[in-house]
């Protein structure tokens, strides 16, 4: 029998697994993947990708690798059942520096993650294992994996994170359960390759009876999904035949597509009670299974793992105390939880109840459209929920100011240093980012401040305006400390500047949420909130 040691045993090697493994190996702390599954499956699953994950992937270094693969700003329409194309969604704006909705195929994401973490030496991953048990102590988790030929393998990890999936092992062995439902209606789900339709967009064709989604797909791919009716045979409906009439509506002329798959799903809205157990946490779809109309079901456990790996890490250097751990249940579950909701209610306009209901909402979407700001909050996709952390490692929330910027995710603006011009997380780094707004933030320290921000690892940076002085740019001395100057190329500073006059400093966490923001005058004040968080 072998024992291995680590820092922290990742369980499920999908996306949201792959993407904590990956940070992991970003901010070097020591892990094991494993995943019962040699090979990613290859049935039916996440087709959209938001700007959220994409910046994740830029922390990870392979976003570049993703965006190859990726259908970028693609639209999508919204019809009546007879036909009238009621909202029209086509999100433009990049506020956190990537487009904002994205198609792709799963199969290459996972390859690009995989790819990517090969590059960490202290990554170890381990396919066609499984985890068959695991113990709790005060020290760390014992668990205990068989692998493909029938032996095991001990694991002595500080931490176990169980990303496995909606049937989780870890979250069984916890003893979490998943509260919510599972919606009676199921449906039916296929994917095409060789489509020749042109229909550059996704598509929701609503209907009191069979509602149907459409979506394209990079290489000539599509996804289609049928609602079904209480007499519809699942044996009978995934057969070719059937698929076949099923689609022959939506192509007309153009040649069918070929069949890759079909398969019948239920769709799920559950939430476990708690993402944390001790030393172990859930994450992804072991934490919370939402239905497939706002496509966040992926999105949402890369924002569970963009959440947690930073805290593990921290943890594991020293830097924090293990009770800094206890934030992540404290700042995902709410927000995991209102995504939950959010894509059960659009499901439900998918569905209108009868054509009293269907005509009601289409003139209200109508008259949104006509208000001051409703036809952008559509296009831009402004409707869509977005975390924010009033609890946790922040300082200064101020709950009752809806511009608050305290627990939201930071902009990512172009900025422009020595290196050239380049986004700004580029000039940040991987890791807690003091920021002045026009002057230097190391400066507005005392010694013993200065020392703590340097202890943890974090980078100073000074943001200058757009073509600063000769003089005013060659100021800084970099004998006296280590400082990041950037220009404020794109003028997103100046702007939240003229917004905020008082807020000079931000101080940014590794998953690019603001900690808090202040005036110089309060800066050793906030340091310490923030402290405290630390443990």
């Amino acid at each position: 029998m072998t024992m291995i040691e680590t820092d922290v045993l990742v369980v499920g090697a999908g996306p949201c697994g792959m993407a904590l493994a990956n940070l992991l190996g970003v901010y070097g702390t020591r892990a094991v993947v494993i995943d019962r599954d040699v090979n990613p499956p290859d049935y039916p699953r996440a087709v959209g990708i938001d700007d959220e994950s994409l910046r994740t992937c830029q922390a990870i270094g392979v976003v570049d690798e993703v965006l190859a693969d990726t259908l970028q700003n693609t639209p999508i329409r919204y019809y009546t059942s007879w036909g009238h194309c009621f909202a029209h969604v086509k999100p433009a704006d990049k506020p956190f520096g990537w487009p904002r909705r994205n198609l792709f195929l799963q199969p290459l994401l996972e390859k690009a993650l995989r790819t990517g973490l090969a590059r960490f030496d202290q990554i170890e991953t381990r396919l066609g294992h499984e985890l068959t048990s695991l113990v709790q102590d005060l020290g760390g988790v014992s668990a205990t994996i068989r692998q493909l030929d029938g032996t095991t393998v001990d694991v002595r990890a500080a931490f176990v994170v169980g990303a496995d999936g909606g049937r989780s092992t870890v979250r069984d062995l916890i003893g979490v359960k998943l509260d919510g439902s599972t919606a009676s209606t199921k449906w039916l789900v296929v994917d095409v390759a060789d489509d020749q339709l042109d229909a550059p967009y996704s598509a929701v064709y609503c209907s009191p009876d069979r509602p149907v989604l459409m979506v394209p797909l990079p290489y000539g791919h599509r996804r289609f999904e049928f609602r079904l009716g209480p007499s519809d045979d699942e044996t009978a409906v995934v057969q070719h035949e059937h698929v076949e009439r099923l689609l022959a509506p939506r192509y007309g002329t153009t040649p069918l597509p070929r069949i890759v798959r079909a398969r019948v799903y239920l769709h799920h809205s559950r939430v476990a009670h708690t993402f944390q157990v001790g030393r172990v946490f859930l994450a992804g779809d072991a934490a919370h299974l939402q239905p497939p109309f706002f496509g966040q079901g992926m999105n949402s456990g890369i924002r569970d793992a963009t959440n947690l790996a930073w805290k593990l890490a921290a943890v594991t250097r020293g830097v924090a105390t293990p009770a800094m751990l206890d934030t992540y249940d404290i700042e995902r579950r709410t927000h995991a939880s209102a995504m939950v909701s959010f894509a059960h209610r659009i499901g439900q306009m998918y569905r209108p109840r009868n054509l009293v209901t269907e005509r009601l909402r289409d003139v209200g979407f109508r008259l949104a459209q006509k208000l001051p700001g409703g036809k952008e909050y559509i296009l831009q996709m402004k409707y869509k929920p977005m975390p924010r952390y009033t609890h946790g490692v922040v300082a200064g929330v101020n709950e009752t100011r809806a511009s608050d910027p305290v627990g939201r995710m930071f902009m990512q603006p172009d900025v422009e240093s020595t290196n050239g011009r380049m986004k700004f997380d580029n000039a940040v780094g991987d890791w807690f980012a003091v920021i002045g707004v026009g002057f230097d933030p190391f400066l507005s320290l005392d010694e013993v401040d200065r020392q703590w921000w340097v202890s943890i690892g974090a980078r100073f940076i000074h943001v200058r305006p757009a073509r600063p002085i000769k003089s005013a740019a060659a100021s800084a001395d970099p004998e006296l400390h280590d400082v990041v100057d950037v220009e404020d190329v794109d003028g997103a500073f100046r702007d939240w500047k003229l917004a905020r006059p008082r807020e000079e400093i931000i101080v940014l966490r590794p998953d690019r949420y603001v900690a808090a923001t202040c005036d110089r005058s309060s800066f050793a004040a906030t340091t310490a909130a923030l402290r405290r968080t630390f443990g």
